[in-house]
């Protein structure tokens, strides 16, 4: 049972050690010159600082290589209520975890007259890709088109984007036809 306890406070003082050198400490020594230490400052020294870390983790929605792959090939999806491909292709994206904005031809003039001019008809789903664009939806085509771009191949554990969807213009109020 002694054994038992000795290893537990071992294994304790182990796991707590780095939380100690988590501490700074910073002051002024004699000369004037700023000090900075894991140590804490000797007993004569005034207006010391003690400043705690809690880590080095740097947060963010995204994983570095999505950042990268976003700003170098961003993602349009053409997409409407057009049934299960446009579903999967919603699908496929978020499960990627991929950032895509995404463009309705059926709710949006200006987006219609986008994928008009991009692909000379008006089928979704389409996926555009940087500068390649993908017409129909084949999940191998398009995590080909994906893998190309950098994106990764999994979203990051619980991130999973929210597509942007492009702000449809405002339609004034229809007015009363008058007698």
């Amino acid at each position: 049972m002694q054994r038992i306890l000795i290893l537990a406070a071992i294994m304790i003082g182990t796991a707590s050690a780095p939380l100690a050198a988590a501490q700074l400490y910073q002051w002024k020594d004699a000369q004037g010159r700023m000090v900075y230490s894991d140590q804490p400052p000797p007993p004569n020294v005034r207006n010391a600082q003690q400043k705690s870390f809690k880590g080095s983790v740097i947060e963010g929605s995204e994983s570095y290589a999505t950042k990268v792959a976003r700003e170098k090939s961003p993602i349009t999806l053409y997409a409407s209520a057009c049934g299960a491909p446009c579903d999967q292709a919603r699908q496929l994206l978020s499960g990627r975890g991929v950032p895509y904005s995404s463009k309705d031809p059926q709710a949006s003039p200006e987006a219609q007259a986008d994928l008009q001019k991009l692909t000379g008809k008006l089928n979704v789903p389409v996926l555009v890709v940087g500068a390649d664009k993908i017409d129909g939806f084949e999940t191998g085509q398009w995590q080909a088109a994906l893998d190309r771009a950098g994106y990764p191949k999994s979203a990051l554990p619980g991130r999973k984007p929210v597509p942007q969807t492009a702000a449809a213009p405002a339609t004034p109020p229809a007015t009363p036809a008058t007698p």
